[in-house]
C-alpha cells in the first residue's frame, strides 16, 4: 500500500509549497508590470491588473501562519486574522471580475451596462467584506487556530457562516473568471504569447476551484460528523500556491515574452548590420564610439546613423547602370527579386567604395530614387555582404555584360 493511501496528510505534507514562493512570483509579476502601470495610470485595464497582483501578494503574505500569529498578537484579538485574510481573498475575487469586465469589453466601452456591471461587482464584494467582519464580531472564537480555523470552527455559529460566505464568494468569482478566460483564449486572432498567458491564467483559476472544493468538502464533513480536515490543511494550501504561480506566470508571459522578443529583434538587427558597418568604417576611417551603458536600441540607432552618414558621400560615385545590370544578372542566376535587389545594391556599394578610392570626382550624377532606396535598405544590403561569393558572382557577370554592351556599341 502506498504512502498516499495510508496517510493522505503525510503524503501531501511532502508536497508542501511555501507561501513565500508564490509571493515571490507574484511580486516579480507586479514589478515587471509596475513601470507600465505607473506610466499609463489612466488605463483601467492596467490598474485592474496592478490591483489584482497587489491583492494576490497580500493574500499570501497575510495568510502565512507566522503572519497570522503576528497579526493576532498585534491586534490582541484571537483569530482576528480570519476576517482580515478572508477580506483580502474576497477583494481579490472582486478584482478578478473587474479585470475580466475591463479586459473583455475593452477600453473604449463606456456603456451603461459596463458601468452597471462594475458597480454591481464593487457593491456585492464590498458587502461580503462588511458581512465577514460583522459575523466575526458576533462569533465566539477564543482559541487561536493558525492552520485549521475553517474546520475547527465549522460548527460554531457565525464562524460557520463566515467560512461559507468567503468560500462561496471566491468560488463564484473563479467560475465566472475561468469561463470568460477560456472562452477568450479560444478566439481567433490572438497573439501566441497572449494565448498561452490566458491558458495559464485559466489553469490558475481552475485550480482555485479545486482549492474551494477541498475547503468546502472538509467543512461539510465536519457538519456530518466526519473528519476530512487534511483536505483543508494539507491539500488546499499547495493547490492555492500552485494556482498563484500559474496566475502570475499568465501575467508575466505575454509581457516578458514580448520584452525578450523585442530585445532579440534589436540585437539581431544590430548584428545584421555588422558587415556593412565594417565596410563603412574603411570609408570613414572611424567607427561608432563604444558607450558602456548604452541601451541596445541606442546602439542600433547609432550604427544605422553611422552607416547612412558614411553612405551619403558615396552616392556621388554610384554607377546606376551597374546597379541595373547587377539586378538583371542576379535574377538570371535564380535569385528572387528582393534578394536580387539586395545583391545588386551590395555590388553598387562595393564599386562606389573602390571608385571613391580612385578619384574624388563622381563618375556620374546619382539618381535620387536609387539613393533613397539604398539608404532605406541597409539591412538587406548588409545581409547580402555576408555572402561575398554571391556578390562576387553577380559583380563578375555584370562586368561581362557591360563589356558585351560596349563591344556591340
Amino acid at each position: 500500500m502506498t504512502l498516499a493511501a495510508e496517510d493522505p496528510s503525510r503524503f501531501l505534507g511532502e508536497l508542501y509549497i511555501s507561501f513565500w514562493i508564490p509571493t515571490a512570483v507574484l511580486t516579480a509579476a507586479l514589478v515587471i508590470k509596475l513601470p507600465t502601470i505607473v506610466r499609463l495610470w489612466r488605463d483601467p485595464l492596467l490598474r485592474a491588473v496592478g490591483g489584482l497582483l497587489l491583492l494576490a501578494c497580500a493574500v499570501f503574505v497575510f495568510c502565512t501562519p507566522s503572519t497570522i500569529a503576528r497579526v493576532n498578537r498585534l491586534v490582541g484579538v484571537p483569530n482576528v486574522s480570519a476576517p482580515w485574510c478572508y477580506s483580502l481573498i474576497t477583494a481579490f475575487c472582486g478584482s478578478c471580475l473587474l479585470l475580466i469586465i475591463t479586459w473583455r469589453n475593452g477600453l473604449a466601452d463606456r456603456s451603461a451596462a459596463t458601468r452597471r456591471a462594475v458597480r454591481w461587482v464593487v457593491a456585492v464584494y464590498a458587502g461580503v467584506i462588511l458581512a465577514l467582519w460583522v459575523l466575526f464580531a458576533l462569533a465566539d472564537a477564543p482559541v487561536e487556530r493558525l492552520r485549521d480555523l475553517d474546520t475547527y470552527y465549522a460548527n460554531t455559529p457565525f464562524m460557520r457562516e463566515e467560512t461559507l460566505l468567503y468560500l462561496v464568494a471566491h468560488c463564484v468569482a473563479c467560475v465566472i473568471t475561468s469561463r470568460l478566460i477560456w472562452n477568450w483564449a479560444r478566439t481567433d486572432g490572438l497573439d501566441g504569447l497572449l494565448r498561452w498567458g490566458l491558458k495559464l491564467l485559466g489553469a490558475g483559476y481552475v485550480l482555485n476551484l479545486a482549492f474551494d472544493s477541498s475547503k468546502l468538502t472538509a467543512v461539510a464533513a465536519r457538519w456530518s460528523g466526519h473528519d476530512l480536515d487534511w483536505l483543508s490543511t494539507d491539500l488546499a494550501p499547495p493547490v492555492a500556491a500552485l494556482s498563484a504561480i500559474l496566475i502570475a506566470a499568465g501575467f508575466i508571459l505575454p509581457h516578458a515574452g514580448q520584452y525578450l522578443h523585442d530585445r532579440w529583434r534589436v540585437r539581431a538587427a544590430h548584428r545584421e548590420l555588422r558587415p556593412l558597418y565594417q565596410l563603412m568604417r574603411t570609408v570613414s576611417g572611424e567607427g561608432v564610439p563604444f558607450v558602456l551603458h548604452a541601451t541596445p536600441e541606442l546602439r542600433l540607432t547609432r550604427r544605422e546613423t553611422f552607416i547612412r552618414d558614411a553612405l551619403l558621400p558615396l552616392v556621388r560615385h554610384v554607377d546606376t547602370g551597374l546597379g541595373r545590370r547587377s539586378y538583371d544578372t542576379a535574377l538570371a542566376l535564380g535569385h528572387p527579386p528582393d534578394r536580387a535587389r539586395a545583391l545588386a545594391a551590395a555590388v553598387v556599394v562595393l564599386d562606389a567604395v573602390e571608385a571613391r578610392g580612385r578619384t574624388s570626382e563622381p563618375s556620374q550624377p546619382a539618381d535620387s530614387s536609387d539613393t533613397a532606396q539604398l539608404l532605406q535598405e541597409i539591412g538587406a544590403v548588409s545581409r547580402a555582404l555576408r555572402h561575398p561569393e554571391e556578390v562576387a558572382a553577380v559583380r563578375a557577370r555584370a562586368a561581362v555584360a557591360a563589356e558585351s554592351v560596349s563591344v556591340h556599341e
